[in-house]
């Protein structure tokens, strides 16, 4: 098997019991893209639902690695869980924007700003105008 021209290094975290971060270094390519896929099945075995992928050092991404950010969101949609981007160099970005991955998946540029957004996603939805909460009513 070759080897990887150039290789891709990734480093996981784990910020919060649920919450994995990932940050990956290098081409994110069909050559690269199974060590971040092992990763996130290792996060995703052990039970983590939210996955922030730190792509600030990944000068180069092609479909694979739109495929695997992707499935990933795909999986942790009903547990519920989510997928955030980070930081993702000027090409990277632009393939994400053009292919509309950015759209699906959120895009932060800090880790602080994208745990914020997995926050926020936990809290219970408030309440529309009008509705009360169950034993509220006035009599």
């Amino acid at each position: 098997m070759p080897i990887a021209q150039n290789p891709l290094s990734v480093e996981v975290t784990v910020p919060r019991e649920d919450v994995a971060l990932l940050k990956a270094e290098g081409h994110l390519d069909v050559d690269t893209a199974t060590e971040l896929q092992a990763h996130l099945a290792n996060q995703l075995h052990h039970g983590r639902r939210h996955f922030l992928l730190d792509l600030d050092g990944v000068p180069f991404m092609d479909s694979s690695g739109m495929n695997i950010i992707l499935r990933v969101y795909q999986e942790v949609r009903d547990r519920p869980g989510s997928v955030h981007i980070i930081a993702p160099a000027p090409a990277v970005r632009r393939v994400l924007d053009l292919t509309g991955v950015s759209i699906t998946v959120p895009v932060s540029e800090t880790v602080d700003e994208a745990l914020a957004l997995v926050d926020r996603e936990r809290e219970p939805l408030p309440l529309a105008d009008g509705e009360e909460e169950a034993g509220d009513e006035a009599g």
